[in-house]
């Protein structure tokens, strides 16, 4: 639906919003009425560089010809069933994700907030099952960022925010320690620790990779001890790293890995995906979702992650993330640039405010996102050109120069 179809004005439209929508967000003064690629246009057809891409979820573009063409079909088909029939596109997308990534069951959700959930399930139904009732608890990164439901903020390493604060009691069962400190990690391991829990680069926490030698500590002493290693690549699996999910880039492989965002090609889907013997763990009744495994956003994630595959994005995002950190590097009072592939922070000199920055971006035609006030989080279609990036720094160099 395009605003030309509701016969509202643009303004109107924003009033119903203000009346009947729980804002929890910063809106920007814009309706995304279409998009197209690396695009996306306002109600007047004004186009603007997309270099959230939905915060890393539409890496193939917006509105995808071969995305969309998939999802039409399944919905002219079986739009929705519950998970006793078979459906076919749940079971080759399966066969797909399992043989690319080399672990050896799925499990369908519908985000990435129940993917953290199912995934936090599992390893601590295997550990009870396994070694004991007291065997669960299991050690993330402070800053980590798991999601918004009780389980996921609880692994969630930001307790003094806004995220955590003045929801009484969370999940016990969590304890936080540094990242990229694997001493810290394995100094509050004890006998009731099933595992590790890790995002390979921290999205919300401010982009911040995880070093090759904190990984291999980690899978090391999981392996040593029975812990598991379960990471969360919600925001970095399917290409965007420069991997096909970026525990590939440090020749690990995890127990159980959590997946959603670029999954489904614009449509809402996430998935856990874990060892045989741990996923043993869920049996009939132990776990469910109405709605996991959706034919529907099933086939537009088997589209999506076969245009990745067969574009060899991963490569591209690391070509041109490279390409656009170098140039992003040289601009004005920017402090630092860090990331992986097109996982991209930019972290400013003190006394400018990347949320300013953001708007002045905003104002000049370029969409992104800020964590905090010092860092600009670029997490853009995988599809953009080099000519984006030049556009997309010169724009920036003009934002910094505005906010000054």
């Amino acid at each position: 639906m395009r605003l030309e179809d509701t016969g509202l004005t643009a303004e109107e439209l924003k009033a119903k919003s203000k009346r009947y929508i729980i804002e929890t967000y910063e809106r920007y003064d814009f309706i995304a009425d279409y998009g197209k690629n690396q695009f996306l246009y306002d109600e007047q057809g004004t186009p603007y560089l997309d270099f959230y891409a939905g915060i890393a979820v539409n890496s193939v573009g917006n509105c995808n010809e071969r995305v969309v063409k998939a999802a039409q079909e399944q919905c002219a088909t079986v739009m929705q069933t519950f998970n006793y029939p078979y459906t076919v596109p749940q079971v080759m997308l399966a066969e797909l994700i399992c043989n690319t990534i080399g672990l050896d069951k799925i499990f369908y959700q519908n985000s990435g907030s129940e993917a953290n959930e199912a995934m936090i399930k599992m390893a601590r139904k295997y550990g009870v099952e396994k070694y004991g009732p007291g065997r669960y608890k299991i050690i993330s990164a402070k800053k980590s960022f798991h999601g918004r439901t009780f389980g996921a903020l609880s692994a969630t390493g930001q307790p003094d925010t806004a995220i955590q604060i003045n929801l009484g009691d969370i999940t016990p069962g969590f304890e936080y320690a540094e990242f990229n400190n694997a001493e810290d990690f394995i100094s509050k391991a004890d006998e009731n620790t099933i595992a590790f829990m890790i995002e390979l680069v921290q999205g919300e926490g401010g982009v911040n990779p995880a070093t090759p030698e904190f990984v291999k500590a980690l899978r090391d002493y999981a392996d040593e001890h029975g812990l598991l290693l379960l990471i969360d690549e919600v925001q970095t699996g399917w290409c965007r790293t420069g991997a096909t999910m970026c525990y590939m880039n440090y020749g690990i492989k995890p127990d159980i890995v959590s997946m959603a965002k670029a999954m489904g090609g614009g449509l809402p889907i996430g998935a856990i995906c874990a060892t045989d013997e741990v996923a043993k763990a869920f049996s009939a009744g132990s776990h469910g979702s109405t709605f996991g495994g959706h034919p529907v956003s099933c086939a537009a994630a088997y589209a999506a992650i076969s245009e990745m595959l067969e574009k060899n994005l991963a490569a591209k995002a690391k070509e041109t993330g490279e390409y656009l950190m170098e140039k992003l590097r040289k601009l004005p009072h920017v402090e630092e640039v860090r990331g992986m592939g097109l996982m991209i922070g930019i972290e400013f000199e003190e006394g400018y405010d990347s949320v300013e920055i953001k708007h002045a971006c905003f104002d000049r035609k370029l969409l992104t996102t800020a964590i905090g006030n010092s860092v600009i989080r670029i997490v853009p279609p995988l599809i953009i050109t080099k000519e984006d990036c030049d556009r997309a720094v010169d724009i920036f160099a003009e934002a910094i120069r505005a906010v000054k």
